[in-house]
């Protein structure tokens, strides 16, 4: 019996023992459950799925204490990552709430039947509609923001999709406290049973893609694990999609004019963004292009000597810790042998290790780029005047691409701006990118490998990824969704072409 175990990551050991891995008889009832769920959940409409949403976000604030202390003990993060996260994932929730009620995520479209340029034309309504049972991976990373009460389950119940949950080995206890939380959430909202599912172990994970009931998958992880679990959506009888978000480098280009005013100030924001929550963020900057001369040096003394004196961290688990030391070693090897700065040393229990800054030539960098080393360590590059972009274009897509400038280089910026926009789904300009805020303009996404879609993560927009468009010719009334009947006037339509208001 494969048993699910709640791992201390401080020390390495386990606590208590959460849960076996889930059967294949399980896994079909859990499916099933969901399965039945879905058509009374269409039909509670947006009033149900929003009421849904809501009490999901108050259920999960009045456990504050008890999930943030669970959380603590399973991650390692700290009250302050944890406590934000959880207000996070709160917030995002009633977002999605306010997203179902403002209804233009419908893209409601009617063309009346009429005369048109082509002929006589039919009476067509079109809208998008639920796909089905979901399955969401919980992310190691965002225990909350992106596991069982995170992002992609509560944009595909505001799409009106149930949601069966593989829970993250790294927080399985705190995975079950929240799940039972929102079970009890939804229940009091109305919601049908089985609405939201939860299943454990990995063996359950890759079934869970192949289930002939679950109609698409959201994933946050690895590269290697999402591919693999990409290739099994793909190769069902029935391909369904896939939205996984996978790797970055998440590049930083520093201009010689913000080097030189700004040296001091940008090495501290780069090593807070490398080391903050351990350097497990999938936007932590892996690759920062800094110039070549005096104002390059001055910046990266700067930032080695902030590493040399950064603690060691704790990972979130034994495989994160296991392939970030042999992504450092890897790293190390390409720099010639030896890190340009290193932090404390781990405590030899647990899953503690040491953060690392490391220096690659432009030339090398080039020959052979650098895959993303997840944890807190950073690649140094010096490049020579006007060789930024080539170096850039050498690179892989990542969620994101930063430039550090001064106002006074306004052609620099633009040049760069133009060879990271292939490269990225969110531009920074001056900052750094840990930290995603959750609102409407919000893009995290970027082209492969760091994601193998074109839709967002994170905001209301990442409801798309869980709906199918529908048109309906010439039919009565009573058939067509409430939103598509003459007379309703509850959210934004598109009207013979004309976008009208609600009132």
């Amino acid at each position: 019996m494969n048993v699910i175990q709640s791992i201390d990551p401080s020390t390495g050991r386990a606590v208590d023992d959460v849960a076996t891995a889930t059967t294949p008889k399980e896994l079909d009832a859990v499916v099933e459950r969901a399965t039945a769920a879905s058509v009374p959940y269409e039909a509670g409409g947006r009033p149900l799925r929003a009421a849904v949403l809501r009490a999901v976000a108050d259920g999960l604030e009045a456990r504050r204490p008890e999930i943030v202390a669970l959380a603590m003990r399973e991650t390692a993060l700290p009250e302050a990552r944890l406590g934000g996260e959880l207000t996070r994932t709160v917030y995002q929730a009633r977002l999605f709430a306010e997203v179902v009620e403002d209804g233009g995520f419908l893209e409601a479209t009617i063309d009346h039947a009429g005369e048109t340029p082509m002929g006589a034309g039919p009476d067509l309504r079109r809208m998008l509609v639920p796909l089905g049972p979901v399955a969401v991976f919980g992310a190691s990373n965002f225990p909350l923001a992106f596991s069982v009460p995170g992002g992609d389950t509560v944009s595909a119940l505001a799409a009106g999709c149930p949601v069966v949950v593989k829970a993250h080995d790294s927080h399985p206890a705190l995975s079950r406290l929240v799940f039972e939380t929102m079970v009890a959430a939804i229940a009091a909202a109305g919601g049908p049973d089985g609405l939201l599912g939860l299943v454990f172990g990995r063996e359950a994970g890759t079934a869970l893609v192949a289930h002939p009931a679950i109609k698409a998958v959201g994933f946050t992880g690895s590269l290697t694990g999402g591919r693999a679990l990409l290739d099994i959506a793909g190769a069902r009888p029935d391909p369904i999609p896939f939205y996984g978000e996978l790797a970055g480098l998440n590049p930083v280009v520093v201009t010689e004019g913000a080097a030189r005013a700004r040296h001091s100030e940008i090495a501290a924001g780069l090593v807070a963004s490398v080391t903050g929550s351990a350097g497990q963020l999938c936007t932590k900057p892996g690759l920062v292009l800094v110039p070549a001369g005096e104002a390059g040096n001055a910046l990266v003394a700067e930032a080695a000597r902030l590493i040399d004196q950064a603690s060691a961290a704790t990972l979130l688990g034994s495989r994160i810790a296991t392939a970030y030391e042999a992504g450092t070693e890897e790293l190390r090897h390409r720099a010639g042998g030896m890190a340009a700065a290193e932090g404390g040393a781990p405590s030899g229990s647990g899953f503690s290790v040491t953060p690392r800054l490391f220096e690659i030539d432009s030339e090398t960098l080039q020959d052979e780029p650098v895959g993303e080393c997840f944890g807190p360590a950073a690649v140094v590059v010096r490049y020579a005047p006007g060789r930024a972009e080539a170096v850039l274009r050498s690179l892989p897509a990542s969620l994101t691409g930063t430039i550090h400038a001064e106002a006074d280089e306004t052609e620099t910026v633009r040049r760069l701006t133009d060879v990271l926009r292939p490269l990225a789904g969110r531009l920074l300009y001056n900052g750094f990118p840990t930290g995603v805020l959750v609102s409407w303009a919000q893009h995290h996404g970027g082209p492969w490998p760091s994601t193998n879609s074109l839709h967002t993560s994170v905001g209301p927009y990442a409801v798309r990824r869980f709906l199918r468009p529908v048109t309906w010719q010439n039919a009565p009334q009573e058939v067509l969704p409430e939103e598509l009947r003459d007379g309703f006037a509850g959210i934004p339509r598109r009207i013979e072409g004309r976008l009208t208001a609600p009132d």
